[in-house]
């Protein structure tokens, strides 16, 4: 349906520095993402969101905004986001932008304001500043780490170098939070919205979704809590705060106001599917990513009880689930899944599984090439600020975040102009994966791709809807979409016969026959039409 396209859309993150270069800097810009939109129109998906492409200087890939109105030069100018934005429309795919509403960067305006004002200041009012603790408060004033590793605290020191106040930063130091307490905080974000939704976006993903209110007493948290993204374990006082809610209830009457069914999305690290769908009640956001599938093991049983949840959690407030593998934070799924041709083979049943379900899904660029993470970028190449505060133990996210290939030869492989270095080096094992070596290959993963998208735009059973599972052998997971379309994954490693047959859609790997009953080898998925 038209007026609910984010329902059941196939979502394409563009991480845009890792995506095409156009001028050669060897950084991925706004240019080389139009170059490439017919190459996103023949895969057959529906929308992309962009990563950050703001001014910054770049210490978290984008995600420290020191402009949130303006393109930062290396990846173009507001001219090129327009003509890009214009050229996708064209197309008939849909664009969601990040917004970075946790934090700015350190190189803020408003921060440089702070930095220079004094203690008890409006200038200070945006932020999470407080005064130390212990003798002359040299003690962060609480227990707090950074997702990143090492302290949430820093302390100014004057030019004198006079220590000061501490900052908060949840993330790099480089990565002030905000104190959503201020009223100038939401008026500040509720036209940055404006700014872009008057531009034509089709919506918002939001970073951070759940972290933007923290508990106004700033509690230390238990003695051995780590700081992580997705914690089912502890209630953390930075986390999920339920004065999150009532500020998407204000961003939600403003992407109402436009025409056009924007869409807003929550990247909340929140394990609890019930509390997630908090977000998602009819008057707060459109949808929310699934960590709990993503992080789910390939184990039937386990996936099976995500989907079973997710859909029963997220239908009790009326909206559509999200399903993903794979993004720029986390291992691509064709290592997680085990690596090699196992996994990729995984990856590949995993795909189909996941891109037969109820809802929208969302792929991660060069996914469709079945990329798999690049475990030995040399130690000089990394650029992730985990590396650093980790003490160098933590490689961070850069394995996910090399460059595509393009083209087969050599280095950069199309992702650039010939003789072009890449900001992080892409590697030989990667040339046979380009797009020009699959497009049109029978049997390689951008036509599994290519096809099982084309079957979900023309089949109506896919995509938004129910389901009901099928009887099957242990570690089968079988499920009737309706009018006839099922889907079988066998997660096992040994050939499955279940008593149905009919004709076979799409498959993930070879050696699927059908006849009186449907044959499926080991770590592969088929849909029917039966």
């Amino acid at each position: 349906m038209e007026s609910h396209w984010w329902r059941e859309a196939a979502i394409y993150q563009i991480y845009v520095r890792s995506f095409a270069d156009s001028d050669g800097d060897g950084e991925g810009d706004l240019a080389g993402i139009r170059q490439k939109l017919p190459y996103l129109a023949e895969l057959g998906v529906d929308a992309v969101w962009l990563t950050p492409f703001y001014v910054s200087p770049l210490a978290d890939g984008g995600y420290d905004v020191a402009d949130y109105r303006d393109v930062d030069p290396r990846f173009g100018t507001l001219e090129d986001f327009d003509a890009l934005l214009a050229a996708a429309h064209e197309l008939g795919i849909r664009m969601i932008i990040d917004v970075v509403p946790n934090h700015t960067s350190s190189a803020h305006r408003w921060f440089r304001e702070a930095v220079a004002a004094e203690p008890g200041s409006p200038e200070r009012a945006r932020y999470l500043f407080r005064d130390g603790r212990g003798p002359n408060g040299d003690e962060p004033p609480n227990n707090w780490t950074s997702i990143f590793g090492g302290p949430a605290w820093t302390r100014l020191k004057r030019a004198d170098g006079t220590p000061e106040q501490w900052y908060l930063h949840l993330f790099d130091p480089e990565q002030p939070d905000l104190d959503w307490t201020n009223p100038e905080v939401h008026d500040e974000f509720e036209d940055v919205l404006r700014f872009w939704l008057d531009r034509g976006v089709d919506g918002f993903r939001i970073d951070v979704a759940h972290g933007m209110v923290k508990d106004q007493d700033l509690p230390d948290v238990a003695e051995g809590t780590e700081a992580g993204m997705l914690d089912g374990q502890h209630v953390l006082p930075y986390f999920d705060q339920d004065g999150v809610h009532e500020i998407y209830r204000r961003w939600r009457r403003i992407t109402d106001s436009y025409e056009g069914d924007r869409a807003l999305v929550a990247e909340a690290w929140v394990e609890d599917v019930d509390r997630i769908a908090r977000y998602l009640r009819p008057d707060e956001l459109h949808q929310a990513f699934n960590f709990e599938y993503l992080t789910a093991p390939w184990d039937a049983a386990r996936l099976r009880e995500v989907v079973d949840t997710s859909l029963a959690a997220n239908g009790a407030v009326g909206a559509a689930t999200t399903w993903v593998l794979s993004n720029h934070d986390v291992v691509r799924h064709v290592t997680r899944f085990g690596g090699g041709e196992q996994g990729l083979r995984r990856a590949r049943a995993g795909t189909l599984f996941m891109l037969a379900l109820p809802g929208s899904a969302y792929l991660y660029q060069g996914e469709e090439l079945g990329l798999p993470e690049v475990t030995d970028l040399p130690e000089e190449a990394l650029q992730d600020p985990t590396w650093e505060r980790s003490g160098r133990t933590d490689r961070g996210r850069d394995g996910c975040r090399v460059p595509l290939p393009w083209e087969a030869g050599s280095a950069p492989f199309g992702f650039g102009p010939e003789g072009s270095a890449p900001w992080l080096p892409i590697p030989e094992s990667y040339g046979p994966l380009s797009r020009d070596s699959q497009r049109g290959v029978e049997g390689s993963t951008l036509e599994m791709y290519t096809r099982a998208l084309q079957l979900r735009s023309e089949l109506a059973s896919l995509g938004d809807g129910t389901m009901e599972w099928l009887e099957a052998p242990e570690g089968v997971l079988y499920f009737d979409r309706g009018a006839g379309i099922r889907c079988a994954v066998n997660m096992t490693g040994a050939a499955v016969e279940l008593p149905e047959s009919g004709e076979v859609l799409v498959a993930s790997g070879p050696g699927v026959s059908t006849g009186e009953r449907l044959t499926l080898p080991g770590e592969t998925a088929v849909w029917l039409r039966v």
